[in-house]
């Protein structure tokens, strides 16, 4: 792909895992073209060498201009809001900006001609009624109006699929973390785990708020599955790679869960600092266990997580230190 004139467009590409995902594409030699209205993402984060438009996926006529003058390909659809706590407060947030701004993204790509899709999915989409570790089979039912908007999408997307043929693939991410060498987690407001951990060895706050340690796992934290925004990527760039008859869903992760705890005392050790906990509420709409089977991913896509845990935390730390050193803001 990165020997023809065409172009990968590249929506939420200001974005944490959109502007990493771009630097992959742009290494590996592709043209790329960034879109992204800058309402959670920031303009210094697309890397150089891509083409940045600011603008809005629900804007069809920017789109068919972006189509047509760029030579798009292939999309890779990041741009959403990712929020749970938020998409409980204001579900109709959430159904206009990623049912029906991707619904028209998806329009207008097929008019253009476009074969590819790659969709930045979420576990969200299952729900807390299925035993872990999840495969891409056990029963969608989500539990917040995240999750309800992503699963429209994707099966938007496998109807498209069965009557016109259009090759899509939806990621399921699990918590995707860690940093690289320039690019790592800037959200405003944090919500992430790990950001919040790091904070408090920096001494940029008190104490790690732990939302819930009555749930029902082992240690009364909530566990997930925690993968590399590095791994995350090169996801992507096996999806746009992979051949048509692969389309369909994939878990992306690592197939070990780790609790609230287990990640704050992991961040201990790493950091030598002391970190503090602090009991809040839970979270509306957190399932208590998120752990994925990534067998799919990697028999299909051949696809291997290359970090861990420490890994990820040792280089989200990294980040944060080179950040407080060039006073970036956060």
């Amino acid at each position: 792909m990165g020997a023809n004139p065409t172009s990968i467009l590249v929506t939420g590409g200001a974005g944490y895992i959109g502007s990493v995902a771009v630097e992959r594409l742009l290494r590996r030699g592709e043209r790329v073209v960034v879109l992204d209205n800058l309402s959670r993402g920031y303009a210094d984060a697309v890397p150089a060498g891509a083409v940045f438009i600011q603008g809005d996926i629900a804007d069809r006529d920017l789109l068919r201009t972006l189509f047509r003058e760029h030579a798009i390909q292939a999309v890779v659809h990041f741009a959403a809001l990712a929020l749970v706590g938020e998409s409980v407060a204001a579900p109709e947030l959430y159904y206009r900006n990623n049912v029906i701004g991707s619904l028209t993204l998806i329009e207008e790509a097929r008019a253009a001609g476009l074969e590819r899709f790659v969709f930045s999915s979420t576990c969200a989409v299952y729900g807390d009624r299925n035993p872990v570790p999840l495969t891409e089979m056990a029963a969608t039912g989500p539990i917040n109006p995240y999750g309800e908007t992503k699963l429209a999408v994707e099966r938007a997307l496998e109807w498209l699929r069965r009557a016109h043929g259009f090759t899509y693939f939806a990621l399921r991410y699990f918590n995707v973390c860690g940093a690289t060498a320039e690019r790592g987690e800037r959200h405003e407001p944090e919500t992430h785990l790990i950001p919040h951990v790091l904070m408090a060895a920096a001494g940029e706050s008190d104490a790690v708020p732990v939302l819930g340690d009555d749930y029902p796992t082992p240690d009364g934290t909530c566990i997930r599955d925690y993968i590399h925004v590095e791994d995350l990527a090169e996801a992507h760039i096996l999806a746009l790679d992979a051949p048509p008859e692969a389309s369909g869903p994939y878990n992306v992760a690592t197939g070990r869960g780790y609790s609230v705890r287990e990640v704050i005392g992991a961040a201990r050790r790493i950091t030598g600092r002391p970190i503090r906990e602090k009991i809040c509420p839970r979270r509306p709409g957190d399932p208590p266990h998120l752990v994925a089977d990534p067998k799919k991913i990697q028999e299909t896509l051949g696809w291997r997580p290359q970090h861990d845990l420490d890994s990820v935390l040792r280089s989200a730390w990294a980040f944060k230190l080179r950040q407080a050193a060039r006073q970036i803001p956060k």
